[in-house]
């Protein structure tokens, strides 16, 4: 009994999935049960399916762009049509008796070519707007996930709200081993910082600007994004003041264990608002200060963000309105409250939807029995 995940490559996608498959071996003994993925051709990622036992396929992906390129050309003409006939091929000596997909332009071609050999298709819709994947193909999904109650455009009759599946150990985080995997002195509340897979650069050169102001009153763990370390790290080198250098820790990426000691200790987080990061922080019951990413699809992330707001969980900056005596003064103002800080860490607590990777392990399972 074969099941096929897909979903574009980035980690927002194949996060959830790693989730999915998880709590469907946890469900399920049943030896028959044989989990696939197949999507594009990212080595990382693929490694990191292999490692939770998930066999990996890799197709040719192209992306549907929503400005002029180019590329566009390119991929609409060649690669679109190339991963379809890849994705027809593999599912039909394959036949797996359902797809569950991410969306992203990775999943586009495997769910049409599901359609047209008639496999079963489940979708998840991580932000209040779906994005263009799963807009086409939730016409004929079977079954549609969605993390927040107000997502658009699905039909409600085959919409089951149940959260963005995140990785049950993620809530596992211990301040001791934070504070050894860090390097944490522990003198002072710590800030998070996750600038995400996108758009971290800007959030980057704003902690920057004000780093040294930062540093005397918190110790901070930034997560700068793998093409931005270097820069940053020179640039930090020569803005810090003597003596401070130990309150900062920077970061490149942070991978699923060091994630979760970085989640369990830190006092307050400050993010863009992915759907994976806010259920993340609202799982942990994390006050937070969310920056949405202005360039997202169709303004998702500030969508998101302001769902999560109007929970009295986190605080919402715009990108234009972040200035550095707006933000400090905010970032005081929270700290020194601890009723505050409570309340929000209830609110998010309330607004979190832990189990919905098991939710939906188990929708998938009930489906197939």
């Amino acid at each position: 009994m074969k099941i096929l995940f897909t979903g574009g490559g980035t980690g927002g996608h194949l996060f959830p999935i790693v989730a999915i498959a998880r709590e469907i071996k946890r469900l399920s003994d049943d030896p028959k049960i044989q989990l696939h993925y197949l999507g594009p051709n990212d080595k990382k990622n693929l490694f990191l399916l292999s490692q939770e036992q998930i066999k990996t396929h890799s197709i040719v992906s192209g992306k549907l762009r929503r400005y002029f390129s180019f590329q566009n050309i390119v991929d609409i003409l060649f690669k679109i049509p190339a991963g379809f006939v890849q994705s027809f091929f593999i599912l039909l000596f394959m036949q797996p008796r359902l797809v569950f997909s991410k969306g992203g332009s990775g999943a586009l071609s495997v769910v049409l070519a599901a359609r047209i050999l008639g496999i079963p298709v489940f979708l998840h819709e991580s932000d209040t707007v779906p994005g263009l994947s799963n807009r086409v193909t939730s016409g004929f999904a079977k079954k549609i996930f969605a993390s927040f109650p107000r997502t658009e455009y699905f039909d409600p009759g085959k919409t089951m709200v149940t959260g963005n599946p995140i990785l049950k150990e993620l809530s596992e985080g211990n301040e001791k081993a934070a504070q050894e995997v860090f390097n944490l002195t522990m003198e002072k509340p710590v800030v998070l910082f996750l600038g995400g897979s996108q758009g971290a650069q800007p959030i980057n050169d704003f902690i920057l600007r004000i780093l040294n102001e930062l540093v005397k009153n918190y110790e901070v763990i930034h997560v700068c994004g793998k093409k931005n370390y270097t820069q940053t790290q020179q640039e930090a080198k020569v803005i810090l003041d003597k003596g401070l250098e130990k309150y900062y820790h920077l970061w490149e990426f942070l991978d699923e264990i060091p994630l979760k000691h970085a989640l369990k200790v830190a006092s307050l987080i400050v993010s863009r608002a992915g759907s994976g990061s806010i259920f993340e922080i609202a799982a942990l019951g994390k006050p937070s200060i969310l920056i949405p990413l202005p360039s997202s699809a169709q303004n998702h992330q500030s969508k998101n963000a302001y769902e999560y707001y109007h929970a009295g969980a986190t605080l919402v900056i715009e990108q234009d309105n972040l200035t550095p005596n707006f933000f400090l003064s905010k970032l005081d103002y929270f700290i020194s409250n601890p009723q505050e800080l409570e309340e929000m860490k209830n609110n998010a607590l309330q607004f979190a939807r832990p189990l919905a990777a098991k939710a939906i392990a188990r929708e998938i399972l009930e489906y197939l029995s």
